[in-house]
């Protein structure tokens, strides 16, 4: 009792821990943020044109979900090292791992390419039958291909850079790439500044131009400024067939996780896409409102990743346990004043999509359910993305994740859809036992005080 209460009052009195934190979280949480509700702004836009327009993107966007997810899995598991080798300040293994990213990356994003231009009907097929919202994600599928390359650049170095501690780079650039995407949207969906309206279509070339235009700057502010991550081709080829199985031992699992957790997604997404399209913008107008409410924990997240792994690979064990525990009562009680704002908030926000009473009352239906548990799913985000992950527990965290998707969620989504037949808001309900579940097994994983590994033992100095 007596140790709960020093870790309680640690997390609200400590001004040192408290000036990293927010250092590393507030500019992930407000680029987090931009994105999010520029994101809500998109959908919006993309709302004007009807519900058959909004499940066309949303479907869509989830093959891009599903490469997302790879980018973010093997970005992840990159920082878990580069974290740790920034605590060791060993610079050139950190080089070596972030060309190990890069070339991961472009090869991920050349294969997904391919596969969604040979095949994109079948792809917008597996989520939806209606012939319109085929049509129309289809077309949107094949010109938003043309971003995946510049993506998969970008997230590596967005990730490589928080875990050297510079949050304030990819704020900034995200936040010009997102602003430059909302412009492009308004001007080619809707024709302005005597530009055709391409409708659907010119919200997918919009992303294209963000996308370019993130990474480009990104790169060229790296190199100009010679940041850490400014390597010479050399340095960034510096690796063998030895040290990729090595870096793929904790780079697989977060990988997988990411997958994993992306296919439980997919199947969800499927769900509510038979059954109908207005389950389809239900859900994707409860994504859009509730992501907006989730900023702030992505940025916890990625700072007790940092602050963890850092102290790890310094050799500061203690330190990385004092971490993770005062990082978990923090998610509580975020969680906790986060679930509250959005129920008071959420009506008011609903005002902003053009949908019929029956999406808007199921939508309104969800977002309470959520604010209930708001405070379980955060204490299960920083818990796996934050503190596990940063203390190189890529495993631990995989079999937790994966077991409670898969063998709680999925079945139970799956069950309330087409066995019991279910309204959407309560098959979303169901859903949420797995969230349950999880937070049980974190509380068990961060108590048994094995998920402090330190990664950079498997390599030699730098």
């Amino acid at each position: 009792m007596d140790q709960s209460k020093v870790i309680i009052n640690g997390v609200f009195t400590d001004r040192k821990f408290y000036r990293r934190m927010l250092t590393l979280a507030i500019p992930v949480a407000i680029q987090n943020f931009i994105g999010s509700f520029l994101n809500m702004v998109d959908t919006v836009m993309v709302g004007q044109l009807g519900e058959t327009a909004i499940a066309a993107v949303g479907i869509a966007n989830q093959y891009f979900f599903f490469f997302m997810m790879f980018l973010i899995g093997l970005s992840a598991g990159c920082s878990v090292f580069i974290a740790q080798f920034w605590g060791t300040q060993d610079l050139k293994n950190i080089r070596r791992i972030l060309g190990v990213g890069l070339g991961s990356a472009l090869t991920i994003s050349a294969v997904f390419m391919v596969v969604g231009l040979l095949f994109p009907r079948q792809i917008i097929m597996i989520f939806n039958n209606d012939p319109l919202v085929i049509v129309e994600g289809s077309r949107y599928l094949r010109i938003v291909l043309g971003s995946y390359l510049f993506t998969g650049i970008a997230f590596v170095y967005v990730f490589a850079l928080r875990s050297i501690g510079n949050t304030l780079l990819p704020m900034a650039v995200s936040t010009v790439a997102l602003v430059c995407n909302v412009f492009f949207n308004y001007m080619l969906i809707f024709g302005k500044f005597g530009a055709p309206a391409m409708g659907v279509a010119g919200a997918a070339v919009a992303t294209v131009i963000a996308r370019v235009v993130e990474s480009s700057v990104l790169v060229v502010v790296i190199y100009r400024h010679r940041e850490v991550l400014a390597a010479t081709l050399s340095e960034l080829l510096d690796f063998d067939l030895g040290f990729i199985r090595k870096a793929y031992r904790t780079i697989l699992p977060v990988l997988l996780n990411e997958i994993c957790w992306a296919l439980a997604s997919l199947v969800y997404a499927v769900v509510y896409g038979r059954m109908g399209t207005q389950a389809v913008a239900t859900i994707q107008i409860v994504n859009t409102i509730t992501n907006l409410f989730m900023v702030v924990i992505f940025g916890m997240a990625n700072a007790a990743a940092v602050m963890i792994g850092n102290s790890i690979g310094a050799g500061e064990i203690r330190q990385a346990k004092d971490y993770g525990k005062r990082f978990s009562v923090m998610a509580v009680a975020a969680g906790i004043i986060l679930g509250l704002l959005l129920a008071v908030f959420s009506p008011y926000l609903l005002n902003a999509f053009k949908v019929s009473a029956m999406v808007r009352h199921s939508t309104q239906n969800i977002i309470y359910i959520v604010a209930i548990v708001f405070f379980i799913r955060i204490f299960n985000i920083i818990a796996i993305v934050g503190i596990l992950r940063g203390g190189g527990d890529a495993r631990g965290s995989f079999l937790l994740e994966g077991f409670t998707m898969w063998f709680i969620g999925v079945p139970l989504t799956v069950a309330g859809a087409f066995v019991l037949r279910l309204s959407v808001h309560l098959v979303y309900s169901l859903s949420l036992c797995e969230e349950l579940t999880k937070a049980f097994l974190c509380l068990w994983r961060l108590r048994s005080g094995r998920w402090i590994h330190n990664v950079t033992h498997r390599f030699g100095g730098g």
